[in-house]
């Protein structure tokens, strides 16, 4: 697969599917305490620890370039949990439960909380990407103030189409989607990134100076398309 193979979605949706292009998406893994991680999670959803009372952060960058509400930059602030084991399914690569969420647009969060019931910071927010062949860091600003920085490295790339599961809830039901995400992709687990965390409304309920500041593991995908399939009520 090459960059520019998966530029353009069949269509931005239909009955099953809806499609997102984007030109990069970037997310990490850090150690976070168990005890910030149930306070972040519904009753139903337990955290996925990696040792005794240390639980995941996941956070997660795109520059979306195409979508049903056009182009836009969001961020996505998340538990790790343990995935649903479906029968004839692939095993998805983690299972999240994102606590929050931002973006760049007013178009894209109505969307993504009417579509998806994802929980958002109600203002838009500055992301940008300042990426090389071998580093791309991220920054989040409100009104000039930080709110974070992720900077994640690369390794080798290969062509990937990998399934990821994302819950969320509304006042009276829970769900779940599965996701897939198809573009040149690389993984490691160096700990060459970075994650530095500020006091702000979108980090609330993180005790900050408890947050690993780097990662156990990285992720960075190039160009390609993400896949939502149909979102179902459990």
């Amino acid at each position: 697969m090459t960059d520019t193979e998966m530029k353009t979605p069949p269509e931005m949706t239909d009955a099953e599917y809806t499609y997102y292009t984007y030109r990069m998406c970037v997310g990490a893994y850090f150690e976070m305490p168990t005890a910030d991680a149930r306070g972040l999670l519904p009753d139903h959803l337990e955290p996925l620890e990696v040792r005794h009372d240390r639980s995941i952060l996941a956070i997660t960058a795109f520059h979306f370039t195409e979508s049903m509400v056009g182009e836009y930059y969001e961020v996505v602030l998340a538990v790790v949990v343990p995935p649903i084991v479906e029968p004839g399914k692939p095993l998805p690569k983690a299972a999240f439960f994102p606590f929050m969420v931002g973006t760049t647009t007013e178009a894209s969060r109505q969307h993504a909380i009417e579509r998806w019931h994802l929980p958002h910071y109600m203002k838009d927010v500055d992301i940008t990407f300042d990426d090389s062949d071998t580093e791309v860091t991220v920054k989040v600003e409100d009104d000039g103030e930080p709110v974070l920085e992720l900077s994640v490295t690369n390794f080798d790339y290969e062509a990937a189409r990998n399934v990821y599961s994302c819950f969320t809830t509304n006042d009276s039901s829970r769900f779940k989607v599965n996701i897939f995400m198809e573009a040149p992709h690389t993984e490691h687990e160096e700990e060459r990134g970075s994650l530095t965390l500020h006091e702000h409304p979108m980090t609330a309920g993180l005790t900050l100076d408890e947050v690993e500041t780097y990662p156990f593991r990285e992720e960075w995908y190039r160009s390609g398309l993400q896949t939502f399939e149909r979102l179902e009520s459990f």
